[in-house]
């Protein structure tokens, strides 16, 4: 199995069946053997800087109804809300004197929020901080929105395909929502021209082996900038409650060969791995991950952005939260950056 993580290495992609194989033999002492190389790719590019992305959960409205989430339509349990302009804008100020030069707008796929009151959110935000970067998760728009955005001062936006597989998204979501519409807008977006994340489930429902290497095998033919995995983790409310969790170990090997494939890429050590397990966020880190988003949302409202259950970090406030991410990553050898963080070229790095 070491070959195949070789070949990884140096030809930055596998075949369908080549990961398939790989996947299905993890054994620690692989897993090892990875992390080592990934780390090393992690440091030539990032060195031993951790970025931070400033996480502003501004809407637990959504239109949607997907299967493992918890603030899905039909959830009559979820306590809605909608941060105002002011609000917003106030977690903006808090994290800017924290050193956050990247603020994260998360939201479910919330009608309220029409494009001409995100552009306003957009201007506004980069009329106060110009310097700063804005990256949007609000789910599947047409590209003519996705253009207003970018037009207004959007730099990022991050879209997970959840799975690149059709058979399998259509067991993850109702009917009216599909695997192709949702992959046209991630290359909707990279054609406007946004650094563009994409990312997946680790152990969703019915996901199988074969799944996982086309998700690879997606990532790759899309070449996005930044990639967000994190493991399934179910919310009491939906149907998929009883389903079992998605497997930490399995979801840091793949961190170590998203690495491998695209050695730049930026990669969250994502809030989900720090819910799964105590030490997840750490564990990313040295597995070749280069990201953390502490969130900024006010923490009245925190345990309300409910995606699925036990989430971590719904009751420190935002700097007491940036406090204990810097010691974590110190604890491990790395650091916290005040960087906008943003993608670069291998050519850029390299010269």
């Amino acid at each position: 199995m070491k070959n195949l993580i070789d070949k990884l290495e140096k030809e930055h992609i596998l075949t369908k069946s080549e990961f398939v194989t790989l996947l299905n033999n993890i054994t620690p002492q692989l897993s090892q053997y990875l992390f080592k190389k990934s780390t090393v790719i992690a440091k030539k590019h990032f060195g031993n800087r951790v970025y931070v992305r400033g996480l502003i959960e501004f809407t637990n409205y959504c239109k949607n109804d997907c299967y493992y989430c918890g603030i899905r339509c039909s959830n009559k349990n979820a306590d809605r809300y909608r941060l105002t302009m002011e609000e917003i804008l106030g977690c903006c100020e808090q994290g800017y004197s924290l050193g956050f030069r990247t603020y994260v707008l998360q939201g479910g796929e919330d009608p309220y929020f029409t494009d001409d009151k995100m552009v306003d959110i957009i201007t506004a935000i980069k009329e106060r901080y110009p310097r700063c970067a804005i990256t949007l998760s609000i789910g599947e728009k047409t590209k003519e929105s996705y253009q207003k955005f970018f037009d207004a001062g959007a730099d990022r936006f991050l879209l997970r395909h959840e799975t690149a597989d059709c058979n399998h998204y259509s067991k993850l979501h109702p009917n009216n929502l599909s695997a192709k519409n949702r992959q046209r807008c991630l290359f909707n977006l990279k054609e406007i021209g946004y650094q563009t994340g994409t990312g997946f489930m680790v152990g969703s429902p019915y996901q199988t082996v074969e799944n996982l290497a086309d998700d690879l095998l997606f990532i790759k033919q899309l070449s996005p900038q930044m990639v967000g995995i994190g493991p399934f983790i179910p919310h009491c409310d939906t149907p998929f409650r009883d389903k079992p969790k998605g497997n930490v170990d399995l979801c840091l090997f793949l961190l170590g060969l998203l690495r491998l494939m695209i050695p730049n890429v930026l990669l969250p050590a994502t809030t989900a791995l720090g819910t799964a397990h105590n030490t997840g966020r750490e564990k990313g880190i040295l597995a070749g991950a280069n990201v953390v988003m502490p969130n900024l949302s006010p923490v009245m409202y925190r345990k309300k952005y409910s995606l699925y259950d036990n989430k971590i970090c719904t009751g420190e406030e935002a700097a007491e939260c940036n406090k204990c991410l810097a010691r974590r990553m110190n604890s491990i050898g790395y650091e916290i950056v005040t960087d906008r963080g943003d993608y670069k070229p291998i050519n850029i790095i390299e010269n």
